[in-house]
């Protein structure tokens, strides 16, 4: 993968106590949490979770080999954060691993840092892309949930060929192409987008906001993940305001992308040394075509037949939040990508 020249301030290493067991022998695992304001237009937020066993960074000695590094991406309107207690606990599974979590363009601390259009899968990839090049990472592993799943096909799409080594794609609740609307009564993203572009800038409350929501039709749970979102305005006044850390309008241009990027072509015609993994929730609000599944498991056996790799996972007991729904069942499904590293 090319690495681009850019300009990064020192991030600052902390450790996080975590809330599942550390084994006595080990360090704890450290966050390093970057988020760049201001200074490059192609500079992201991101947090680097290292397992106990891990002794690299990018600011130290080139000799130091990197470690294994698995990318971790979110859907629309999410951010990094969505994937911090699940990253935690495979840093703790597997501690020679590191794993980067990444807000994508208009989301999270990365909406706060100008970025030039048009907003779309294959920008956003190449913000990654770039940013694994600064940090001289090339990962082993790309996991993408809904809109990341197809950030994490563009990746695959946009990276120098032949790879410096083996990788595994994840594409978590999401097919390479057309987005089929959910069933009555689902969460429509492009209609939730519209729906919160509406709302004043700045709010009074969370819950405010929550019952604005439901009330709209949406559901309590999404209403709930929505208003992670909002951040206070001014902390330190009695009754302080609240304001999107997300660029909408990005956001809402980033939507349309996702629905119209075709990236079939990266799974039926796999590069070497790529295995993608296309993983389906069983309650999936992502209607997967029948076609869709047909298409995927043609390209399975054809990849099969010319030593490449693509293959299909069901999610039991999951809807589309698949790291909320069933983090075990997803973990269990996961794990074999990190083992014998």
């Amino acid at each position: 993968m090319s690495a681009a020249v850019l300009k990064f301030s020192v991030c600052r290493r902390h450790t996080e106590a975590s809330s599942l067991r550390i084994r006595s022998n080990l360090k704890p695992f450290a966050v390093i949490n970057c988020k760049l304001p201001n200074i490059s237009r192609f500079s992201q937020a991101y947090d680097l979770v290292q397992g106990p066993l891990v002794r690299w960074s990018y600011i130290a000695d080139k000799s130091v080999p990197c470690p294994p590094t698995a990318v971790l991406l979110h859907g629309i309107l999410g951010s990094r954060k969505n994937w911090g207690t699940f990253a935690r606990r495979l840093a703790q599974e597997f501690p020679n691993w590191q794993f980067l979590l990444v807000d994508l363009r208009c989301h999270g601390d990365s909406a706060s840092i100008t970025k030039t259009g048009p907003h779309t899968v294959c920008s956003a990839a190449l913000d990654v892309l770039k940013l694994l090049g600064h940090l001289r990472v090339t990962p082993r592993v790309i996991i993408g949930h809904s809109f990341g799943g197809k950030v994490a096909l563009s990746m695959v799409e946009q990276a120098a060929k032949p790879l410096a080594r083996p990788v595994r794609v994840w594409v978590l609740d999401a097919t390479p192409g057309k987005v089929r609307a959910g069933r009555d009564g689902d969460d429509h993203p492009a209609e939730l987008i519209t729906f919160l572009s509406a709302l004043p800038k700045e709010v009074v409350s969370k819950r405010e906001i929550i019952h604005a929501l439901v009330r709209e039709g949406f559901s309590n749970d999404v209403a709930q993940w929505v208003v992670t979102n909002l951040r206070q305005t001014n902390p330190s006044d009695s009754s302080p305001g609240f304001s999107w850390t997300f660029d909408l309008d990005g956001i809402a241009e980033m939507y349309q992308s996702y629905e119209e990027t075709n990236l079939w072509e990266v799974v039926e015609d796999v590069p070497r040394g790529v295995h993608v993994n296309f993983l389906k929730a069983e309650r999936s609000l992502h209607r997967w075509a029948l076609g869709d599944l047909q298409r995927i498991h043609a390209a399975e056996e054809q990849a099969a037949e010319e030593g490449g790799g693509v293959e299909m996972h069901v999610l039991e007991d999951a809807g589309h939040w698949v790291h909320a729904d069933n983090p075990d069942g997803l973990f269990r499904i996961l794990s074999f990508s990190f083992q014998g590293m």
